[in-house]
């Protein structure tokens, strides 16, 4: 009989990823939308189901109420929990993050206790490890981002895993749990449609900025994330822990070199040079998504995948491949063109992951 696995937020970046994963190691899989009707928005997980000849349906069901859970859940072994707010700006008010992140985290978590599923793997990050922290050191899964100094993302994925965990302990009967905690996600798009994390490689290679901030990421590669994903499920050991899936940090300006040498060739003038933190700040002015970056100014972000790579038998691809993949796709999909800027057929940043 095959296994039927549930992926929330189906049409998101990385759930994309992660269905064409399962599909391809023969899962039965579900995928949770807001509108049943609209097929356009997933015509392209319709395609990977065609490619891998796998079975993929959809049920309706939505993170801010309970209608549609108990039957999405219904006759599923695991529940991947992937769909979270992602913004690309900062929201009004933290708690515009931070409640839609918990009640919907825990809404998943009841649903999947009461159908009797036995395992849930969580989506979180490495913004719930290594914020807010005074010294800078190598984080592990031993470390939680400090709320205290915290901007409203990472105080939005800190509080849904840690609710997540207090229910895994609490209630008995709760699904075994296992949480990933990724970096920065690149890669592929699936569609024309690009996600938050997609929009320092979009914005250097299409120059709508005149050069890169002092900011860094540690960076992971979506497909690598998605075996990551199986890997949770199917590894019997993994339950209980978190594992952090991410290499080493990428300077926003290494990107921006990344790209001027791998793109030149192609016409795409890359900017290179580094903007003074005053700038960046003066900008953030104005500009909402450049002030997501004030946090991490100056900031050298480091974590260790080692339990990941030690435990799950996980690795990881070369940066270099990612970088390019993601602005191949970016090109391919038309949504940077060699003359700068977007096109008509960009898509709208998706504040899914």
């Amino acid at each position: 009989m095959t296994t039927r696995v549930l992926v929330t937020g189906a049409t998101g970046f990385v759930a994309g990823h992660v269905i064409a994963e399962l599909l391809e190691h023969g899962y039965a899989v579900r995928g949770t939308v807001r509108d049943l009707g609209a097929h356009a928005k997933r015509a392209h997980l319709a395609e990977l189901s065609r490619r891998t000849g796998g079975e993929l349906e959809f049920a309706a069901a939505s993170l801010d109420t309970d209608a549609g859970w108990a039957e999405a859940v219904t006759g599923c072994d695991t529940v991947f929990h992937v769909a979270s707010p992602f913004p690309s700006a900062p929201p009004a008010h933290e708690d515009d993050l931070i409640v839609p992140a918990v009640e919907g985290t825990l809404r998943v978590l009841r649903a999947a206790a009461d159908a009797g599923v036995r395992r849930v793997v969580l989506t979180s990050s490495v913004a719930a490890v290594a914020y807010g922290h005074e010294v800078d050191a190598v984080r592990t899964e031993q470390d939680w981002t400090v709320l205290e100094r915290a901007a409203a993302y990472q105080k939005s994925k800190t509080l849904a895993e840690r609710a997540a965990w207090d229910f895994a302990e609490s209630h008995p009967g709760a699904p075994e749990l296992v949480v990933l905690n990724p970096g920065m996600i690149l890669g592929p798009l699936l569609e024309a449609r690009t996600s938050t994390s997609h929009v320092p490689v979009q914005r250097l290679l299409g120059r709508e900025v005149p050069g890169s901030a002092r900011t860094g990421w540690t960076p992971v590669d979506v497909r690598d994330l998605a075996v990551a994903h199986r890997l949770a499920m199917e590894v019997p050991a993994a339950v209980g822990n978190r594992y952090i899936c991410a290499g080493e940090p990428l300077w926003m300006r290494d990107l921006a070199l990344l790209l001027a040498r791998d793109y030149a060739a192609q016409g795409f003038r890359v900017p290179t040079r580094l903007l003074p933190d005053l700038l960046i700040r003066v900008v953030a002015l104005f500009d909402k998504s450049v002030r997501l970056t004030l946090p991490t100014l100056g900031r050298t972000e480091w974590v260790s995948a080692d339990k990941a790579r030690r435990e799950l038998g996980w690795t990881m691809r070369p940066i270099e491949q990612t970088v390019r993949d993601t602005a191949d796709s970016l090109i391919a999909f038309g949504i940077v063109t060699a003359a700068g800027g977007r096109t008509a057929r960009q898509a709208q940043t998706a504040a899914r992951g």
